[in-house]
């Protein structure tokens, strides 16, 4: 997997390029420990109506980094971060307002009444608006139950490679999540399981989909939807190639009349369960289990399973144009508040408002070390696990992770929930810019443990 060619010291990024994008009147605190940050992700080649080709997207080997086409969901994700939070108060502390309340469901509260420094947390805000290369859109975090901060900003963005122009974000505007879809297949599953539509997570994929039964074999048959979600189901999958190159798997898939079968006609190549490889053909595979276990596509079942429960309505999908299916790999969008909902659930072990909603197991397992993933990253179903040093202890997260700096981190020690938007589809930066959100803002602002008030 291409790393890319950066180096993070305390959630900052030390390329020369990063270095000379800040602002040298809001210059950040005191560095902290270095962490070894994922590569930039890969995205996916599936397109709405009014997208560009992928082959008019796709960069050259020597320009991907720069140019990945803001239309591919993300892919390889690497190492577990290991930073530390930095503690010195900025020279100036920003007034900070708690959130607006609103009809939707969330209880609102001062940081200060949560344990957290409101100038060390409201100190993001002039840092990001006068960084314009981070391009952060918005910051959200919650804890103890409440959301404790909420600020948008102006920024480009994009929807599935449409340049949208400098966009001023506010609450009721949606967001790509790109492959934060995933985790968000997975919690389906989850319900789906649980509910008995669909046998578990040791059962054969193809003994799931009986439309595929030609491709039945005694290899194939080996592959449980187990290994869809740790993304070691074994068949061959190179989504490191450039995406200008046909050999590319994600956009051979894409591009398929029948996405689920090209998948499915991959070449074994390793045991199932042994190695760890980014497929967002594995996040499709489910996606299609679930359709035909329930006869409903996966926009509907997350409608009825989990948006109508939140209180969440207005979403927005992107079809492949082959099957007119939902990308479950990275093709939803949402409210900010919206996806904070999904976070909170996960943090509550599937409840929300005293509803089970997600089983508690699932979401012990689904944010629980399954496999290890490249270099320091652990990985659970469809979820990234890492951590940070906060105050000298380790804080454990959970990270759904979307390309261009979509971030969902779960702290389940904190009870916290933190979320990052962010419009560095391109760019190296999407790597660091949200973990120094995380680290030197939020985490930097915690001044209590208790796991409750």
């Amino acid at each position: 997997m291409r790393l890319p060619a950066i180096c993070l010291f305390a959630g900052m990024l030390s390329a020369p390029a990063l270095a000379a994008a800040q602002p040298p009147a809001a210059q950040p605190p005191a560095a902290q420990p270095s962490a070894v940050q994922p590569p930039a992700a890969q995205p996916s080649a599936v397109q709405p109506p009014a997208a560009q080709s992928p082959a008019a997207q796709s960069p050259t080997a020597d320009t991907q980094a720069a140019q990945t086409p803001a239309i591919r969901t993300q892919a390889t994700q690497t190492q577990a971060t290991q930073t530390q939070a930095a503690h010195t108060p900025p020279a100036q502390a920003p007034a900070c307002d708690p959130p607006s309340p609103r009809d939707d469901g969330w209880k609102v509260a001062a940081p200060e009444t949560v344990g957290l420094d409101p100038a060390r947390l409201c100190a993001l805000v002039p840092r990001f608006d006068s960084w314009g290369e981070a391009d952060v859109h918005a910051v959200l975090v919650v804890r103890h139950g409440s959301l404790v901060f909420e600020h948008y900003f102006k920024g480009a963005d994009e929807r599935w490679g449409r340049p949208l122009g400098v966009v001023t974000f506010a609450p009721e505007v949606k967001h790509d999540l790109r492959s934060i879809t995933k985790s968000v297949t997975s919690l389906l599953l989850g319900i789906a399981i649980d509910r008995g539509w669909v046998p578990g997570v040791d059962a054969p994929v193809l003994s799931l989909l009986p439309a595929y039964a030609d491709l039945r074999s005694t290899a194939m048959n080996r592959i449980t939807l187990r290994h869809l979600l740790t993304m070691s189901a074994g068949l061959k999958w190179d989504e490191n190639v450039p995406y200008s190159n046909p050999a590319n798997s994600e956009i051979q898939m894409d591009e398929a009349r029948d996405p689920y079968r090209y998948v499915l006609t991959r070449q074994i190549d390793t045991q199932p369960g042994a190695i760890w490889n980014y497929s967002g053909g594995s996040a499709a595979l489910i996606s299609a289990v679930l359709h035909q276990a329930t006869g409903k596509t996966e926009d509907v079942l997350a409608k009825e399973l989990l948006f109508d429960p939140l209180g969440i309505g207005d979403v927005a999908w992107v079809r492949y144009p082959g099957n007119g299916e939902p990308l479950a790999a990275s093709g939803l969008a949402m409210r900010p508040r919206d996806l904070a909902k999904l976070g909170q659930l996960v943090l509550n072990r599937g409840m929300w408002d005293g509803r089970q909603i997600v089983p508690a197991a699932w979401i012990d397992a689904s944010i629980a070390p399954q496999i290890q993933g490249p270099q320091l990253y652990f990985y659970g179903y469809q979820w990234w696990l890492g951590r940070s040093l906060v105050n000298g202890h380790q804080v454990d997260w959970a990270v759904g992770y979307g390309l261009g700096g979509q971030r969902l981190y779960i702290l389940p020690q904190l009870d916290m929930v933190a979320l990052v938007m962010a419009g560095l589809y391109r760019s190296e930066m999407q790597s660091g810019v949200p973990l120094q959100v995380l680290n030197r803002y939020v985490l930097g602002a915690v001044q209590t443990f208790s796991p409750s008030p």
